[in-house]
């Protein structure tokens, strides 16, 4: 069952075509909330996105992706949870959804990818929070630039701006290796 499907089934009262949404992005979902600066309570901002996202279900627009659309209430959640904190959040990525999770052949080329990743993701945590969200957006999550703005909920032309700049910061943070 593709995504309209399962949005018509639902609001058809169809709870199982619901749930079926649920299972196809709740990974990306956390993922979403935990990079974005949810960290530890990455469940409840997706278990809030969701609940959200069934309640104004009759406002998607049918032919629209739902990715982005889901996505943007992860993102407007996480940004209520980070907002009412009252202080700034840690990015918090999980290696593994990125890692390689094959066992390498050169001990060293691993310990050296292995710090080159910790650079990288120091350096993203460290980024100003709207360069650090088109990041992560774009390149974590691998969105498109104009499911970024979806997201978001910016211009493309702030998507892209925001973009280059956290690009050009890692670049002279972290080195040329990530050209």
């Amino acid at each position: 069952m593709d995504d309209d499907e399962a949005i018509g089934r639902s609001l058809a009262g169809d709870l199982a075509a619901y749930e079926a949404l649920v299972a196809r992005y709740s990974a990306l979902a956390h993922r979403t909330a935990a990079m974005l600066g949810a960290g530890d309570e990455a469940e409840d901002v997706v278990q809030e996105a969701f609940v959200k996202a069934f309640r104004h279900l009759a406002t998607f627009r049918r032919g629209s992706p739902f990715r982005p659309w889901l996505l943007r209430i992860v993102a407007n959640e996480t940004h209520n949870l980070t907002r009412s904190r009252g202080r700034r959040s840690d990015l918090a990525v999980r290696l593994s959804a990125t890692a390689d999770l094959r066992a390498p052949d050169d001990p060293e080329g691993a310990a050296v990818a292995q710090d080159r990743r910790a650079r990288l993701l120091e350096a993203v945590r460290n980024l100003p929070e709207r360069e650090r969200q088109a990041v992560v957006c774009r390149y974590f999550l691998q969105l498109s630039e104009a499911e970024t703005a979806q997201v978001l909920d910016w211009p493309l032309g702030t998507v892209k701006s925001s973009t280059h700049r956290g690009l050009a910061r890692l670049r002279e943070e972290v080195g040329s290796e990530l050209a």
